[in-house]
């Protein structure tokens, strides 16, 4: 299977999913990520202009602890905006290009606008990619996706409806999170918090839910042609 998977930034898919994601590559499906934005607001000290080619080798060495192929859409923090049909056609084009058939990305209620208008804007491409012409230069997605939500930061109101136990991968989830160095020191530094830490507290309480050592929290989308006949491959 093709499993693609959509954060608004560099380390959000680290943060809330990677242990899944080095799960489902273990288990031989192709495993894509992908962020929208560049990071360019990701520091107080470094420049954009500095900033951004640190932050996508950050991205791209995660993505190679697992050997998955790491793609940017090279839009701007705070400038992921769903009306605009510029924007929206860089994810039409990268649900034709990947054809996924399971899709993760941000719960539609998480804690910052980035990550809320992504979730919007992947429900809306992701049908959207199935239909003709709605892509300038490739043919439609062969199908729509089933559609997950990673979980929000710290958890809040997200009730999980699926576990995963990572607790075999957790050192690989923390290895890949270790390489967004640039940002350990911005989360400290804007947010006062220990995202290693926090990461390992997250999973650990979801684990004590599922019933292991370390899990992942997610929300299966539910709507008609979602819940299709893929299974979560893990």
């Amino acid at each position: 299977m093709k499993v693609l998977a959509i954060g608004a930034h560099p380390d959000d898919i680290e943060i809330s999913c990677a242990g899944t994601l080095a799960k489902m590559v273990e288990a031989g499906h192709e495993v894509v990520l992908c962020h929208a934005s560049d990071g360019d607001k990701g520091h107080y000290e470094i420049p954009a202009s500095e900033l951004v080619p640190i932050r996508r080798r950050e991205a791209e060495q995660a993505g190679a602890v697992i050997n998955s192929r790491v793609v940017s859409l090279g839009l701007r923090d705070g400038e992921i905006w769903p009306e605009q049909e510029e924007i929206r056609l860089k994810f039409i084009d990268l649900m034709c290009t990947v054809q996924p058939d399971l899709v993760i990305t941000h719960a539609p209620n998480d804690y910052m606008p980035d990550h809320n208008a992504l979730s919007r804007i992947v429900f809306d491409t992701t049908f959207l990619a199935t239909l003709p012409g709605a892509s300038r230069q490739h043919k439609p997605a062969a199908k729509v996706p089933a559609l997950y939500y990673m979980d929000n930061l710290s958890g809040i109101d997200f009730q999980p409806t699926l576990y995963v136990d990572i607790t075999a991968t957790f050192g690989t989830k923390l290895e890949m999170l270790k390489k967004h160095q640039s940002q350990l020191v911005w989360l400290k530094n804007h947010d006062n918090v220990d995202i290693l830490d926090s990461v390992m507290t997250m999973n650990k309480f979801r684990g004590m839910q599922a019933g292991c050592a370390y899990a992942e929290g997610f929300i299966q989308h539910m709507a008609w042609s979602r819940p299709n006949a893929v299974r979560f491959p893990v």
